[in-house]
């Protein structure tokens, strides 16, 4: 009982410090970032983190963000979790705890949020996912946010599009057992298609990081499925593909979020040809805000954006904006500005924040086509 007292007023005490800050005169104000900026899925961290910076640059140029209608200058703390969730808790303590930010953008891997979220719960701190879809992890609590879509609406949008558009009736899956992710997404896509008139064949199971999916292949092409649907991340999916194709499997592979990396048809080549996988944006829809959005990144990072790096710019900009309508830098005050969000313009689409602390949002299907990802669909909610 006197622990968690103790807890509380440890967290009240970090929250009046950084309102404090504010308060005082102070001409900066911190907020925080956690992403795998190294390990086995470093490109989402990377790319979300140059989202962020790029964000950071802008709001800074025009003067500072506002709160409680004084300008501060951002300042971003970025701190790595390997892409691993044991390292989540200890590394958004340390930013809440020692550099005192007042909000926290991040993780990108749902089973890592999942490990960061009860922290910044449990101190109250607002924190925004850029791109952590798994329902689970709003669910934490009333601090906890994001700018992405969900896996019950990405699940139903690659099954639609697999039934609708591919007319596809039977579809294996081949999914990573260890991520709450590829779990989730398996579950809904399988859901989905059943209520759309199309059948599973085959489920078989792996572990992030094997190197030898040939067992599960075949026993998924006994079952002569028209597609293989695969809610994995992009470094499973590389060896995945160019075993499948070695095993003469030449039926198109469906993705999810997880495959959006410029490393998977560095490593996979022509085996992800006439492949598909759900995505935040495609660098190339002919709208003016993703033409302005990809012609900075590119001037600034010398690539083309993925949709981490639009998520990451997103949820960074969502912040501000919700900075600018909150009464102070609290966590109770920039909470309710966060929960408020509705029709904000992002470059991944206009987000509007639901009850649940969810983005409703459209989710985009981009094709492998002549060497190159391009736009294929957008999938509205309805």
């Amino acid at each position: 009982m006197l622990s968690k007292l103790w807890t509380t007023l440890a967290a009240a005490a970090i929250g009046l410090t950084a309102l404090g800050s504010c308060a005082l005169g102070g001409d900066t104000i911190k907020i925080g970032h956690y992403g795998s900026l190294t390990g086995a899925e470093a490109t989402f961290g990377r790319s979300t983190d140059n989202g962020i910076k790029l964000a950071v640059e802008e709001i800074n140029a025009t003067g500072g963000v506002s709160v409680g209608g004084k300008k501060f200058k951002v300042e971003l703390v970025s701190d790595d979790t390997e892409g691993k969730p044991e390292k989540a808790g200890t590394v958004v303590t340390k930013l809440i705890t020692k550099d005192k930010v007042v909000a926290v953008l991040g993780e990108v891997a749902s089973s890592v949020s999942l490990q960061g979220a009860p922290v910044c719960q449990e101190y109250g701190i607002p924190m925004i996912t850029p791109s952590s879809t798994n329902p689970d992890v709003t669910k934490v609590g009333d601090m906890i946010f994001r700018v992405c879509f969900i896996d019950p609406f990405q699940g139903l949008a690659c099954a639609q599009f697999a039934r609708n558009d591919l007319k596809f009736s039977k579809v294996a899956i081949l999914f990573d057992q260890a991520s709450a992710y590829s779990v989730g997404l398996k579950d809904e896509f399988g859901k989905a298609l059943n209520k759309l008139g199309g059948k599973i064949v085959s489920e078989q199971a792996y572990t992030k990081g094997a190197s030898d999916f040939n067992a599960q292949l075949a026993r998924i092409r006994e079952t002569g499925p028209e597609a293989i649907f695969i809610p994995g991340y992009y470094s499973d999916v590389a060896n995945i593909a160019l075993q499948a194709r070695k095993l003469g499997m030449t039926m198109p592979l469906l993705g999810g979020d997880g495959w959006d990396s410029e490393e998977l048809a560095k490593n996979a080549g022509d085996a992800i040809d006439g492949c598909f996988y759900s995505n935040h944006y495609a660098p190339d829809q002919p709208t003016e805000i993703i033409k302005t959005f990809v012609g900075k990144y590119k001037a600034k990072f010398g690539g083309v954006p993925d949709g981490l790096a639009a998520l990451g710019y997103d949820a960074a900009n969502l912040l501000f904006d919700a900075m600018a309508r909150a009464k102070s830098a609290g966590g109770t005050d920039l909470r309710a500005a966060i929960a408020a969000s509705k029709n904000f313009k992002g470059v991944t689409g206009t987000i509007t924040l639901n009850q649940d602390r969810d983005a409703v949002k459209p989710v985009v299907i981009v094709e492998r086509k002549g060497g190159a990802w391009g736009f294929r669909a957008a999938i509205e909610p309805k």
